[in-house]
C-alpha cells in the first residue's frame, strides 16, 4: 500500500480544546473549499487565477487542514487519553474491510 507520511509538530503557543480545534478544522476546510472553488471558477470572482497559483493556494490550505487535524490528535491524546496509533491501525483495517485498500 502506498502511503504519504507527513510529520507535523505539536503547536506550543496555543491551548487548544477539542471544541476550538474542531471549529478551526471546519474553518480551514472551508478555506480549502474556497481555494478549490477558485480553480473551478466557482468563487464568484471575475478575476481568474492561474492554475499554478491556485494549486499553491490549495496546497497551503490542505496543509493547514492537516496541521489542525494533527493538533486535534494531540488534544485527544493529552486531554482524553486516546491512543491515536491504535485508532490509526483500526482505521486502516476499516479501509481494507470496505475495499478501499488492498494489501500489496
Amino acid at each position: 500500500m502506498r502511503t504519504k507520511n507527513i510529520a507535523l509538530p505539536r503547536l506550543n503557543q496555543l491551548s487548544p480544546t477539542m471544541e476550538s480545534t474542531a471549529l478551526k478544522l471546519m474553518e480551514e476546510a472551508g478555506e480549502l473549499a474556497q481555494a478549490i472553488g477558485k480553480l473551478r471558477g466557482m468563487s464568484g470572482e471575475q478575476k481568474r487565477c492561474e492554475e499554478k497559483e491556485v494549486m499553491e493556494l490549495i496546497t497551503k490550505e490542505l496543509l493547514d487542514v492537516a496541521q489542525t487535524a494533527v493538533s486535534m490528535m494531540f488534544v485527544l491524546e493529552e486531554q482524553y487519553g486516546v491512543n491515536i496509533e491504535k485508532a490509526r491501525a483500526q482505521h486502516i483495517e476499516k479501509l481494507m474491510r470496505k475495499g478501499y485498500l488492498k494489501e500489496e
